[in-house]
This record gives structure tokens, C-alpha cells and sequence, in this order.
């Protein structure tokens, strides 16, 4: 399964890290220049929850951010103890 949100779809996109140099113009300076440009990954903050989905519980890939929003239903937590075993 890639890295991908069940919900909302995000998933890792890709662009650019650039590499300046200079002083600001509103610093004092002649203003920054590019001097590189490097391809990078922009990975989304995807966490891997337990969630109720058609009415059955399964793992599922989410976004922090589609927690967030409550578009994930957590099943319910158990209460089942085992018996109480008396040893004579």
C-alpha cells in the first residue's frame, strides 16, 4: 500500500530545496540570489490507525490531518476481562 491517505488522498509530492545567498534588500543589502536548486520530497504526516470502516475494524492509512477533521471513527474499546479463577 503506498503512501497515501485513505480519506482525503494526500500522499508524497515533490519539488524543489533552492540555496541563496546575498543580504535582504529591506536589510540593507542588493537582495538574495539563487545559487542551487535541488529536487526534494514533501512527505505528508500519514499515521497508520485502527478504524471501523463498513461497519468492520481494519488498518487503515491516514493524514494527521484527516484525524484531525474527525473523518475517522475508532472502533470501540473492549471491556473483556478474563474470570477470576479461585485456587483452592
Amino acid at each position: 500500500m503506498a503512501r497515501e491517505c485513505f480519506f482525503l488522498g494526500k500522499k508524497t509530492r515533490s519539488g524543489f530545496r533552492y540555496a541563496r545567498r546575498g543580504k535582504a534588500k529591506y536589510l540593507g543589502g542588493v537582495g538574495k540570489k539563487v545559487t542551487g536548486k535541488t529536487k526534494r520530497t514533501f512527505k505528508s504526516n500519514i499515521q497508520r490507525v485502527r478504524a471501523v470502516i463498513d461497519g468492520k475494524v481494519c488498518r487503515i492509512k491516514v493524514s494527521a490531518k484527516a484525524i484531525r477533521m474527525g473523518l475517522v471513527q475508532k472502533p470501540v474499546k473492549r471491556d473483556w476481562r478474563p474470570e477470576h479463577t479461585t485456587t483452592p
